[in-house]
């Protein structure tokens, strides 16, 4: 009797450990989520005047909500730095579908 319930303790860990080692293996690249339709064509915005010299304009892009694309509307922005510029978001595609990669300062 206890050396049944030693051995599916120990079958249990073992199970656990496994999926706990291939679990990594088998999540996306970077945690990138996939899309399989594309997004739309981006929409052309009317900048409001900026509210300072030294904001950068950060563009608008499509995210994805699940069902549908939703535009997050373009916003003026401070550079982290002097000389700062940045590098906007936008959807890229390869063998598994479309996937966000996220504008950043540079």
């Amino acid at each position: 009797m206890l050396g049944q319930r030693v051995f599916r303790i120990s079958a249990a860990t073992l199970v656990i450990s496994g999926l706990l080692l291939v679990a990594p293996a088998c999540a996306t690249p970077h945690g990138r989520v996939y899309v399989r339709i594309g997004p739309p064509a981006p929409v052309i915005e009317a900048r409001v005047v900026a509210p300072g010299p030294r904001y950068v304009w950060i563009p608008g892009y499509y995210r994805w909500g699940g069902a549908v694309y939703a535009w997050m509307p373009g916003r003026w922005e401070l550079p982290p730095r002097p000389r700062a510029h940045f590098v906007p978001g936008h959807w890229a595609r390869d063998r598994r579908g479309w996937y966000f990669v996220e504008g950043h300062w540079r």
